[in-house]
């Protein structure tokens, strides 16, 4: 059983958000999505500056079993991206929360954060 962490919400769609103090949403795929995809072979990112809209697809995950859209939970603007992950997109399956994060959004309404589903209920919907 994991520490609930209470900062980290998630889409239905295998996505989590981690918002910060200043309103910015790191943005990433969960534990069990790269589990389900294998060893990633290739990402591509949304470029800096793209308005995104919530659930909008906003990035590509490729592993040597399939290719997955990533969505983006909030709606916001692109500020930064994951370079590391061009060279290095096995770092998504070693380190999905920390340094195998997609992208960084500038929130619109950070408020929509609690709409989103805690990871007790992401972790339910999983087994379903």
């Amino acid at each position: 059983i994991m520490s609930t962490n209470n900062e980290v919400r998630y889409l239905a769609s295998h996505e989590w958000g981690r918002i910060d103090e200043e309103g910015i949403l790191t943005v990433g795929i969960s534990n069990h999505a790269q589990d389900l995809l294998g060893d990633i072979v290739f990402v591509e990112l949304p470029d800096i500056g793209k308005e995104l809209d919530a659930e909008e697809e906003s990035a590509i995950v490729e592993s040597v079993k399939a290719a997955s859209d990533v969505y983006t939970p909030l709606s916001g603007e692109v500020i930064e991206i994951n370079e590391k992950l061009f060279d290095e997109p096995e770092i998504v399956n070693n380190s999905p929360f920390e340094d195998g994060w997609f992208f960084k959004i500038k929130l619109h309404d950070s408020s929509a954060f609690e709409d989103l589903m805690t990871e007790e209920e992401y972790n339910a919907s999983c087994e379903e």
